[in-house]
């Protein structure tokens, strides 16, 4: 027992260590959930070199969608490396690039998506996309849904709408950025006299005629190469578009000639409980957009387009020293494979609508209800948003993390996002949301608490049922610009 205690002891002392000289040495600008340093992760969990262990409900922002070290794909990606590590595609194909495209033919949402064009990372893939749509249009500006994220890079900042931080400070940003509400029934002025009609099987429609105005007003038709959605906001609070909207946003782009880009970075690869989140709308996008779960941890992102319009970029136009690298081809053939062999969309299916359902119960709950304002998602992409106020969603986080269960926030609205993998077990589901429902049980009887304790000293009513020194606490208006 000593021998434990001391052995503990010792490797609590090398994670802060390494931890203190990270915080020397690594860029400060990258943020993160937890000091803990991992050392090692396999399936539905990663252990840390200080000896904790982790049930990791953030997959690393949706990446290991089917687990940490996959045996197909990591014995994949080791063969590879002893065969070809680095096929340069501007030089030459290369045999895995070519099998990666012949997996990824059959399951795109639409026929006409035959073309590909493979980069490293998702904010690459976007400005490809953005590369790919004003080319093939000759026209110069981007629609993008306000509340969106599509990346850090310079010009991807630019279409970031979800959170200011992404882009301040490094302006100016690239030009010819329109931004337009999202439907988003949660934060709307008028939701409450809709009585819960509209959601995300039905749009109310508002948000169509402000894309119509925005056309007439900002950049009309002749001047906008494309439109960028992501079917299910990321980064905005992970709010599944209404159907009406999308099939609306792709008749208009019809009608004025400009492409239709989804941005399926984290919703693709099976997160929403189809390979892509296409599929629930029955809409053909020009451009579509995959990253994080293509390789399951590998650098690798890629855009798909029909080859009529890649084909209008000449030779030498479009490449990349990395992009299209041959372990992360490898990888991702694995991948694609394994989601067939494992039927691992019916585990998608099954596990997430036991999570939603623990995630209802905590909306309409007595006690939680006062501080759930919703519940969302689709698949295993789901949310939990809180009532504006009380700060509840890193309350619930940081209990959760004392349990040894990661999960992440999102969005300026205060909102826990929940990414498990996509192969995760019933009984690893279970013990999650067992988890996340006494977290958010014990946060909201502290809100109760605190309330009557506030209230005793004449305190003014506040979110949670309880008391607020200050007074109410409005929530930001949806329509409000963001960035």
């Amino acid at each position: 027992m000593v021998e434990l205690a001391e052995a503990a002891e010792s490797a609590a002392a090398t994670s802060q260590q390494l931890a203190a000289f990270g915080r020397q040495h690594i860029a400060k600008g990258i943020g993160r959930l937890s000091e803990e340093v991992l050392a090692s992760g396999q399936g539905s969990y990663v252990k840390t070199v200080s000896g904790r262990r982790f049930l990791d409900f953030t997959t690393g922002i949706g990446v290991v969608n089917l687990g940490h070290c996959h045996p197909k794909v990591t014995a994949a990606a080791q063969e590879q490396v002893a065969t070809l590590v680095h096929g340069q595609v501007n030089i030459a194909y290369h045999e895995k690039y070519i099998e990666l495209v012949q997996q990824l033919l059959p399951i795109m949402p639409h026929p006409s998506l035959d073309t590909f064009f493979f980069w490293n990372s998702g904010s690459e893939a976007i400005e490809a996309a953005v590369k790919l749509a004003r080319h093939a249009t000759k026209k110069q500006n981007i629609i993008v849904m306000q509340g969106s994220y599509h990346g850090r890079t310079f010009a991807t900042m630019a279409m970031t709408r979800s959170k200011t931080i992404y882009g301040q400070n490094y302006g100016p940003l690239m030009p010819g950025v329109f931004e337009v509400d999202f439907p988003f029934c949660a934060q709307c002025p008028i939701a409450e006299r809709c009585d819960g009609k509209y959601g995300f099987e039905n749009c109310c429609l508002d948000p169509v005629e402000r894309l119509e105005l925005l056309l007439k007003r900002s950049t009309a038709g002749n001047d906008t190469a494309a439109i960028f959605i992501e079917p299910v906001l990321g980064e905005g609070g992970y709010v599944p578009m209404p159907k009406g909207y999308v099939e609306k946003v792709r008749a208009i782009c019809d009608r004025e000639e400009i492409l239709l880009v989804f941005d399926e970075v984290q919703t693709g690869y099976g997160r929403t409980g189809k390979m892509f989140a296409t599929e629930h709308y029955g809409v053909r996008p020009d451009i579509l957009v995959m990253a994080k779960g293509i390789a399951n941890g590998f650098p690798l992102s890629a855009i798909a387009s029909r080859k009529e319009l890649m084909d209008k970029q000449k030779p030498g136009s479009m490449g990349g020293t990395y992009g299209g690298n041959a372990v992360a081809c490898a990888a991702a053939v694995a991948v694609a494979k394994a989601f067939k062999e494992e039927r691992v969309l019916d585990n998608v299916v099954a596990r997430g609508k036991e999570m939603k359902a623990m995630l209802d119960g905590l909306k309409t709950g007595a006690k939680t209800s006062k501080i759930v304002k919703d519940a969302r998602g689709l698949g295993l992409m789901l949310a939990l948003q809180f009532v504006p106020g009380g700060g509840y969603g890193s309350k619930v986080q940081a209990k959760c993390l004392d349990r040894d269960l990661l999960v992440l926030t999102t969005s300026i609205y205060d909102t826990l996002r929940f990414i498990p993998p996509l192969n995760i077990s019933k009984e690893d589901m279970d013990k999650g949301c067992q988890i996340i429902k006494q977290a958010v049980e014990e946060v909201a009887a502290e809100a109760e608490e605190a309330g009557r304790a506030q209230g005793a000293n004449g305190g003014v009513t506040g979110p949670a049922g309880g008391k607020q020194a200050g007074g109410n606490q409005l929530e930001v208006d949806y329509t409000q610009k963001i960035n």
